[in-house]
């Protein structure tokens, strides 16, 4: 008999022998069937070809819609508004600067600037902006980027 010893058992080789083709038959057993393929999975911000959070840059020119832009830049997150002069105070002047910092939507991920300038004596003077003024834009553009979030996300 093959395999067996004088006293009628296998002998320890084959055993592990055995059990080695068992083991790698079912390794190769789970190699079979469908391919599954991963996709990897983003965040429908990150699902962009520009450089920063998408929500907050179109929240961002939404927000400032009304007023003339000089320059916006989505690679580098960078809008800038040209002058804008009320028409109910022709004597005051605003210019915004909004830098997008991130890709992620959050609230440190965008910085709002403003300089204000009035009209005095034939010309424009620079004056102090308040600081709600800042932080009331920076809470609206937050504000419809998540809208915007929420919106495509239920869709």
């Amino acid at each position: 008999m093959t395999g067996s010893t004088d006293t009628g058992l296998l002998s320890v080789r084959t055993l592990a022998t055995a059990g080695f083709c068992a083991v790698a038959a079912l390794a190769l057993a789970g190699c079979g069937g469908k391919k599954h393929v991963q996709s990897a999975k983003l965040a429908p911000s990150q699902v962009t070809t520009i450089g920063v959070n998408s929500y907050l840059w179109r929240a961002s020119l939404d927000s400032i819609s009304f007023m003339p832009l000089l320059q916006s830049d989505s690679a580098g997150g960078v809008i800038i508004t040209d002058w804008y002069v009320n028409p109910k105070t022709p004597t005051e002047r605003v210019k915004v600067s909004i830098a997008i910092l991130d890709q992620d939507l959050r609230a440190d991920a965008l910085r709002v600037t403003t300089v204000r300038e009035v009209a005095q004596g034939g010309g424009w003077v620079p004056a102090p902006v308040q600081a709600a003024t800042v932080q009331k834009l920076e809470d609206i553009i937050l504000t419809r980027a998540r809208d915007l979030r929420r919106d495509s996300i239920t869709q």
